[in-house]
């Protein structure tokens, strides 16, 4: 054999490479987490040996593993154990359940807590839960749902717990609703800072240092079952003390998602020194699994628009030029790649002029950059950025709140919301991702089914179909184009030799299935630099042993022991065995451990530690 043999073979798929000319080929090898072979069977042969792993996807489809061009993962991943989850709830009913469920589960001085990723037009109520309805959940464990960045809704036990009272000042930039006799009702309004909202979500109890290092890793395996093998993380709250545990988990191998990390500060007024300061401390890589990428996603306050579609359009402050040209000027002088933060075009159109500015005297070619969200940027200023190199990164965030956009601007604004389709034709780069957790899903399957019918949640259309992607432009977008975006294009998006070896098996056939069935793909196998780090029905025994969830109340434990009372328990025993092997070889009559396997279908089916599955 001329060739070096490959860690991992699959064989018999429908694998789409997403080069180019996107072939469709049945095989491909790995070896060394990179890809080296794709083709037919045959192809892949030659890379055969006694300790390649063969597997068979049974004709399954297999794409390049989902690329969230921005989210926010390690703040979600953070809050992950801790949150009661409602993105795929269709009724206030069932979100209602959930929550007492979980109270039943919560330890005293603990919270149940609903943080985001959800949207009253997914239930069939068409409503947000009452405070009435929280009450009613529990009278002594404090629960609260975050409703976006807009609204906070708390319980009576939330509300003494936050230590609310008539005699509370209201927060700077929001409100604390009141009734007739000045009693906080439970609500808070972002009016319009949405860091009015969030600080009731900050001080809730936190998970200590070992529950936050596996909060995190359940979020990357959560991210794991929907084909996720790759993030650009838009920013974290604590910065340097997050981005130390993130270091920590890259130190102990734990990473099952590669992520590329942007800093952004939190200190009002303190943007520059803390960039600066920044920028001394912390060295930029390019280690493939985990990295700080550069600076982002809130470079200054001043210059920072937010996406409550409740209010009016908020104008950024008369500073916000003076402030983004100090920090922009500073990441290029230190080769720093930077992204910002711009919902509206009329933000856009105040920042461009900063960047065209600096273009002509500091180019901006020496570093890359891109701005996020653009739900509602103009043709001229798409344009612009096209000029200047940039990027734009466009998430389905809009469409949990499409009801609300469509209210205040209408149909004719909502029809290009965000122009992606212009976009693209116009060569700027486009990443597509969610803008998760807080306020979108983390689901990529609801974002691409957005991008490809511009549908809400709630079944209501917005986006036109000139600004609509078909189903392979949008996996291209989630996938090749994203990975501009950490400046890893060379390295991973496709399934080609040489690039990482990163894909999902799907559990259903993305571009034949119903448009509104997109949303409910997940991946049976996902491999990301090739290992398996998920699998489910078939693969369920390739995977690694599901890592134990700290604490054991979390409601992710339950969700768990949920599956788990669905799928099935493995059951093991130890025979002579005389499969035949799908290469042709028999096993030889060998002992082996034989697990028989419960699928998601209530079907048994035979896993043995010697064959090829």
């Amino acid at each position: 054999m001329g060739e070096r043999p490959a860690d991992l073979i699959l064989v018999n798929g429908r694998i789409h490479t997403l080069e180019p000319r996107n072939r469709v080929v049945s095989s491909l090898a790995v070896r060394d987490g990179k890809i080296v072979a794709v083709g037919t069977d045959k192809d892949t042969a030659a890379f055969r040996s006694d300790r390649t792993r063969v597997i068979d996807v049974d004709q399954r489809l297999v794409i390049p593993g989902l690329n969230d061009s921005h989210m926010h993962l390690i703040n979600g991943g953070l809050q992950y154990n801790l949150e009661v989850r409602w993105d795929d709830v269709e009724s206030v009913s069932d979100a209602l359940r959930l929550l007492r469920e979980q109270v039943q589960r919560t330890p005293p001085g603990q919270w149940v807590r609903v943080l985001g990723g959800w949207s009253e037009f997914q239930f069939v109520e068409k409503r947000m839960p009452t405070i009435e309805e929280l009450n009613a959940v529990s009278a002594d464990v404090p629960v609260m749902v975050l409703h976006f960045y807009d609204t906070a809704l708390l319980n009576k036990a939330a509300v003494q717990a936050l230590g609310y009272t008539k005699d509370t000042p209201q927060p700077a930039g929001g409100e604390i609703v009141r009734d007739a006799l000045g009693t906080p009702t439970g609500v808070i309004l972002a009016k319009p800072s949405m860091f009015s909202v969030y600080s009731a979500m900050r001080r809730a109890p936190q998970l200590d240092h070992g529950g936050r290092l596996n909060s995190l890793r359940q979020f990357m395996s959560e991210l794991n079952r929907l084909g996720i093998t790759s993030v650009g993380d838009g920013g974290a709250d604590n910065n340097l003390e997050d981005y130390a545990l993130m270091t920590e988990l890259a130190r102990n191998e734990q990473f099952t998602v590669r992520v590329a990390c942007s800093m952004f500060t939190f200190a009002a007024g303190k943007e520059y020194e803390d960039f600066a300061s920044w920028i001394k401390q912390v060295k930029l890589t390019d280690d493939p699994i985990y990295k700080i990428w550069g600076a982002g996603e809130i470079l200054t306050f001043s210059a920072f628009d937010s996406a409550n579609f409740l209010l009016p359009r908020p104008e950024l402050q008369p500073t916000a030029e003076k402030d983004f040209e100090r920090v922009i000027r500073l990441f290029v002088e230190n080769r720093w790649p930077f992204q910002f933060h711009a919902t509206y075009d009329e933000s856009i159109s105040r920042l461009l002029p900063v960047l065209e500015k600096i273009q002509r005297d500091a180019p901006l070619d020496k570093v890359r950059w891109f701005l996020n969200h653009a739900e509602t940027i103009s043709s001229k200023n798409i344009d612009r950025v096209a000029a200047l190199g940039g990027g734009i990164s466009a998430h389905d965030r809009i469409a949990f709140q499409g009801e609300s956009f469509l209210r205040r601007y209408g149909p004719k604004v909502a029809d290009r919301a965000p122009p992606v389709g212009e976009m693209l034709r116009a060569g700027v780069h486009v990443g597509l991702g969610t803008d998760a957790t807080r306020i979108a899903s983390y689901n990529p399957w609801k974002a691409l089914q957005w991008f490809v019918t511009g549908r809400t949640p709630g079944g209501v259309q917005m986006v036109g179909a000139a600004n609509r992607l078909d189903r392979l432009e949008a996996l291209r977008q989630y996938t090749v184009g994203s990975a501009w975006f950490s400046g890893d294009e060379a390295l991973k998006g496709s399934l080609a030799p040489g690039m990482f070896a990163d894909l999902a098996v799907l559990s259903a056939d993305y571009f034949a299935v119903p448009e509104d069935e997109i949303k409910k793909i997940e991946s049976v196998l996902t491999v990301m630099n090739g290992k398996v780090v998920h699998g489910k029905g078939p693969f369920r025994a390739l995977a690694p042993p599901p890592l134990p969830v700290d604490p054991a109340w979390s409601p992710v434990a339950a969700a768990q022991q949920e599956e788990g009372r669905y799928l099935g328990a493995m059951r093991s025993s130890t025979h002579l065995c005389g499969h035949a092997h799908s290469n042709g070889e028999a096993c030889g009559g060998q002992a082996h451990v034989h697990n028989w396997i419960q699928s998601d279908a209530g079907l048994w089916s035979l896993s043995c530690n010697c064959m090829v599955v």
